[in-house]
């Protein structure tokens, strides 16, 4: 069941009087769309003015993408995370690091015997072989869509592995991954690992989808992950036509806040254009009620902050997290 908007965060005018919350969203420069209303006095931050047509705009300040996926994921379904990245790359003139990984088998000659140990070695050969298999068709995408690219093949022990895709994710502006609903397995373990260790934002891709960024979803609850991934997906947010602050009334205590209308200022003062929702929560919880809006809203992508129990947060995400990597209808934009 789909929950209607409550409500849009209310601005106070000088004159003492309410924009009608329905009526208003805020533009760059601090100026707001008087919809409906004429002659209402507007808050200093706002003045009426019409929206101009939208041109087209750039994504800047993305020049250094990676996008990883694994020889395991590729035997289930094509990776939709690969030919996200080439078009990413290609909208922001960027330079894209292809790497592709397969997790080698390593025994003990002493625990195998000579029949055992060639099939190891025959399916540590199969799965290097899907690696770069992926790597090399990403390569020629992105020849053909004339985008720097660069690949790599890892074929090393797990615990070897997560390391050297970290390492790599440092020296890039974000890191692209497959979407993996299953909470315990390889492709879930790089995305932790992407999350927690890196520090750098992260792109989670569903089946299916590929890049288009003209409509994007802030998720936003005041918290310091949602201001983190706010600040980190600024391009991102600057290049859409359409951008929205969504909070999700029920799932905190927002009585002495309006969160929402407090950040569209700011984001209005970098050259965003923002509108400011409020939503019901869903019985279901906030993933569903985000998960929804998305939908209805023909979300491109959502701007979310990645939280998770500490104690044990390389297993346990979130509720919210949790819910939208185990099921998103679009790409989701997260920070730690």
């Amino acid at each position: 069941m789909e929950h209607s908007i409550a409500h849009l965060s209310r601005v106070k005018p000088s004159s003492g009087r309410y924009l009608d919350p329905d009526q208003y969203s805020f533009t760059p420069g601090g100026e707001t769309i008087d919809r409906q209303l004429s002659g209402i006095k507007a808050h200093p931050l706002c003045t009426s003015k019409m929206l101009p047509k939208k041109e087209a705009k750039m994504l800047k300040n993305v020049k250094n993408i990676l996008v990883g996926t694994t020889a395991e994921a590729l035997e289930h379904e094509t990776s939709s995370a690969l030919s996200f990245a080439v078009t990413l790359a290609q909208e922001a003139e960027a330079r894209l690091t292809v790497q592709a990984a397969s997790v080698k088998l390593v025994f003990s000659h002493a625990m195998l015997g000579g029949f055992a140990a060639r099939l190891v070695a025959t399916e540590n050969a199969r799965l290097r072989s899907e690696a770069t298999k992926a790597a090399e068709n990403t390569q020629r995408l992105a020849n053909l869509s004339g985008i720097s690219c660069t690949t790599e093949n890892l074929d090393l022990p797990y615990n070897e592995l997560v390391p050297a895709f970290i390492a790599q994710t440092r020296a890039h502006d974000l890191t692209i991954l497959d979407a993996e609903p299953e909470t315990f397995s390889l492709d879930r373990g790089l995305i932790n690992a992407a999350l927690f260790r890196s520090g750098r934002p992260l792109i989670i891709v569903p089946a299916g989808c590929e890049f288009r960024g003209n409509r994007i979803m802030v998720a936003w609850d005041g918290g310091a992950e949602a201001t983190r991934a706010v600040n980190d997906a600024l391009p991102f947010l600057r290049a859409a036509h359409y951008v929205e602050i969504v909070s999700v009334v029920g799932e905190k205590d927002l009585t002495h806040s309006d969160p929402g209308a407090e950040l569209a200022p700011h984001l209005a003062a970098h050259g965003v254009e923002v509108t400011v929702v409020d939503l019901v929560m869903s019985p279901d919880g906030v993933g569903d009620t985000l998960r929804q809006r998305a939908a209805s809203a023909h979300i491109d992508m959502v701007v979310m902050g990645a939280f998770a129990h500490s104690w044990i947060q390389r297993i346990v995400f979130g509720g919210a997290t949790q819910s939208l990597l185990q099921a998103s209808p679009v790409p989701l934009f997260l920070s730690r």
